[in-house]
């Protein structure tokens, strides 16, 4: 049982810093990128930190909807909430094998769990008639058609990396299993839970049903920080610190930002809907419901950024 003095701290993984740019996303790769990942989280609970950790799943859902389609012919198909569940015990697997080994390597024994985790979302909510959110692998413009022709797939141009695969992204309510993550963290384990921003579940005279989406895992991730009252959220995403104007001549950091300067950008359109705005949107609503601190940088310089040396750092006031 933990001490109710320890801090606790949320950490959302991207998906993307796990099959990172120009890789093909093997298992090796992933195994690979995760393990420099639970290094880092490792620094969290050596300085004292209770840790719970959420993760993306964009790049390893959409190769998972593509074995799908292209193995229809010979196996049953896989609807999307399916293949949300499918990467959450994978992908669960994957970081729960490597963040006990980084533990044991700095003579650590603490238990990690995964909890596959349903998330309630409005079945009448706008996002199932106007899909945002990206999946999958990027394509050259050419691929993208093809994709688009052939199976029915709305592609987007991503970030300027090429095309991808969007799908209906609605906005999470409810973490349906909320008691048993708490239970877990207060018993002192490390939780791995909402993977992927949770299966999207809707809710019809009290029973779930599935439905076919993928919730952004920043605003899942901001809901449970704020349901378990973490003390810190971190955002670990590509880029060691958030910008304006990114990858332009006039490009600037940025270190430490308030509620109301980081509301006030994202008003402006200094962040994009399908990159870096979900997550400003998710730390300023951590940030407003109580939460005392917010830290968006990548994953290898996650230590340095808790010390306060890196990392753009976003507080209440």
């Amino acid at each position: 049982m933990m001490s109710e003095t320890t801090k606790l701290a949320l950490i959302a993984i991207g998906g993307n810093s796990i099959i990172k740019s120009g890789q093909r996303g093997s298992i090796k790769e992933q195994f690979d990128n995760i393990e420099e990942t639970c290094r880092s989280i490792v620094q969290l609970v050596l300085r004292g930190f209770r840790v719970v950790v959420t993760h993306g799943n964009g790049p390893q859902v959409g190769a998972q909807l593509l074995r799908s389609e292209l193995a229809a012919h010979q196996v049953y198909v896989h609807p999307l909430d399916v293949c949300v569940a499918d990467t959450q015990g994978s992908m669960g697997y994957m970081i729960q094998n490597s963040l006990q080994r980084a533990l044991d390597d700095n003579n650590r024994n603490d238990e990690v769990g995964s909890v596959v985790t349903q998330v309630v979302v409005d079945e009448n909510d706008p996002a199932f008639k106007n899909p945002t959110k990206p999946v999958g692998p990027f394509y050259n413009e050419e691929e993208a058609r093809e994709k688009s022709s052939k199976l029915g797939w709305e592609m987007v141009e991503d970030a300027e990396r090429g095309y991808r695969r969007v799908v209906p992204s609605p906005i999470p309510r409810e973490i349906v299993e909320f008691r048993m993550i708490k239970a877990a963290v207060e018993d002192g384990i490390i939780v791995i839970a909402v993977g992927g921003g949770g299966v999207p579940v809707i809710r019809r005279n009290d029973r779930l049903y599935g439905v076919e989406a993928v919730i952004d895992k920043d605003r899942a991730s901001s809901i449970l920080a704020k349901s378990l009252r973490a003390d810190l959220f971190i955002i670990s995403t590509d880029a060691e610190k958030v910008y304006l104007h990114f990858k332009k001549p006039d490009q600037k950091e940025l270190d430490r930002v308030t509620v109301r300067e980081a509301k006030k950008l994202l008003d402006e359109g200094h962040f994009p809907p399908g990159n870096m705005g979900p997550k400003i949107e998710a730390v300023i609503s951590y940030l407003e419901a109580g939460g005392k601190h917010a830290i968006i940088t990548t994953p290898e310089n996650l230590g340095r950024a808790i010390d306060g040396e890196t990392g753009t750092h976003f507080v209440p006031a």
